[in-house]
């Protein structure tokens, strides 16, 4: 009997839903000459920014190579620091939150005129719109851009802080901002239109409709398959579940309450309640996304550039964190300080462990196939320096990246020859990236 052999492409539908699929045996054979041509499953590129900088002294690690020793910041990276490289002596030249911001994905910064008014922006596309615009249409989606914290008005230095609402920019004169609601991605990742949104609103989920379709596939499908089908539809059905969670709360009971009854201010729709779950639900996103193939490029800014966040639900941090980040050395707010640079260190760890622990054949995980770069365009928040940035670069990037070290680069390296070398491991055919002025050898 013939086995099924289905499409690279093949999707499942049912009731206006549209979902993409994971890897599976059936598409490696369908295939063929294809498969031998490539050789390995597509490479993905994923930028992670956090903002406000670090306490340099918390971050720089001790040694070169292998050998290194985690600073204090970096310390969550232990469990997986054989994934993970620490990038030093790449810089932009940028000035301020805003500028800084721009240039961390362009390493073009913005500048403002002589009377004050604001350029029109004048910075070139940033990385991940350089690669989308070039293999994007090998996906549904050429990028996707999310985030975790609202757009902010006002102005810095005679540049307006809307600037710093996003890091990825399509042209001179186009940003990109991210979307911040986990269910608004979701939708747009499963073709679920607002029409067919309101039609399953009182479904227990969109799985649900593409039920017949994956039992038919499920059937024909190899042993390796029906794990992975049935892997992926609970990942889905998981993060789907969280996000209806967090635009209905159960109205439990609670064994105490206040005495007075606090005014309690309901996020946005589709807005998690907490940091922690805001961001581990964009996160495993981004996975779905990378894992059906659905994009190859994706950006996540974990707040914005000029962020004023609040983090005192960490022990040991009051006040935000743009504030703590002016710390002028004082102990009371370097500690602080240090400690959320910790915390957003661990939400990378977060998605390295979740990408390594998806299988895409060959002895591969996601994680073997992508290329994360996290970093921050500052490097020391309190004089808004932009030389040596807190970068690391995780995964292996389809067996392009030698990850697992500490690699000093000579000083002052522009930002975008790791822009350029990343480029061309996506496979884009480019000699020149904005300001860079050549590749980097050994990543």
């Amino acid at each position: 009997m013939a086995r099924m052999r289905i499409s690279r492409r093949a999707v499942l539908r049912g009731a206006g839903v549209t979902m993409a699929l994971p890897f599976l045996d059936v598409m490696e054979r369908a295939r063929g000459a294809a498969r031998v041509a490539t050789g390995t499953a597509p490479v993905r590129l994923a930028t992670l920014f956090h903002p406000n900088g670090v306490y340099p002294q918390n971050w720089d690690p001790d040694g070169v190579g292998r050998d290194y020793k985690l600073s204090r910041i970096l310390e969550p990276l232990a469990p997986v620091r054989d994934h993970v490289s620490v990038i030093s002596n790449l810089g932009t030249g940028a000035q301020g939150h805003v500028g800084a911001t721009s240039a961390f994905l362009t390493g073009t910064p913005l500048h403002k005129k002589a009377a004050g008014r604001i350029n029109t922006p004048n910075m070139g596309t940033s990385l991940d719109q350089f690669v989308a615009e070039r293999i994007g249409d090998r996906t549904g989606m050429p990028s996707l851009e999310i985030g975790a914290e609202p757009p902010r008005s006002g102005g810095e230095n005679g540049l307006a802080i809307s600037y710093a609402n996003t890091v990825s920019w399509r042209s001179d004169n186009t940003k990109v901002d991210p979307e911040i609601e986990p269910q608004a991605v979701f939708d747009r990742l499963f073709g679920v239109s607002k029409k067919t949104r309101r039609q399953l609103a009182d479904e227990a989920s969109i799985i649900d409709h593409v039920l017949d379709d994956a039992k038919s596939l499920r059937s024909g499908g190899s042993a390796a398959d029906r794990r992975k089908l049935d892997e992926f539809l609970t990942s889905v059905r998981d993060v789907e579940g969280r996000i209806e969670r967090n635009l209905n709360p159960a109205d439990t009971e609670a064994e105490w309450k206040p005495v007075i009854e606090p005014e309690l201010f309901r996020p946005e729709a589709g807005i998690p309640q907490t940091r922690d779950e805001h961001l581990r639900q964009m996160l495993d996103l981004m996975v779905l996304a990378f894992q059906t193939d659905t994009t190859r490029v994706a950006t996540f800014m974990m707040a914005h550039g000029f962020s004023r966040q609040n983090f005192t639900f960490l022990d040991g941090v009051s006040g935000d964190h743009h504030s703590i980040s002016h710390h002028k050395e004082n102990p009371e707010l370097t500690e602080p300080y240090t400690i959320v640079s910790r915390w957003y260190v661990s939400q990378l760890v977060y998605l390295v462990e979740k990408m390594a622990a998806v299988d895409e054949g060959e002895g591969r995980s996601l994680l073997d196939n992508t290329m994360i770069l996290y970093g921050s365009a500052l490097k020391n928040g309190n004089g808004h320096t932009t030389q040596n940035l807190p970068v690391l670069l995780a995964g292996r990037g389809g067996g392009k990246l030698n990850p697992g070290r500490r690699i000093v680069l000579p000083e002052e390296t522009p930002i975008t020859n790791l822009h350029l070398t990343l480029a061309q491991h996506m496979g884009v055919d480019a000699d020149r990236f904005n300001t860079s002025t050549g590749l980097i050898a050994d990543l």
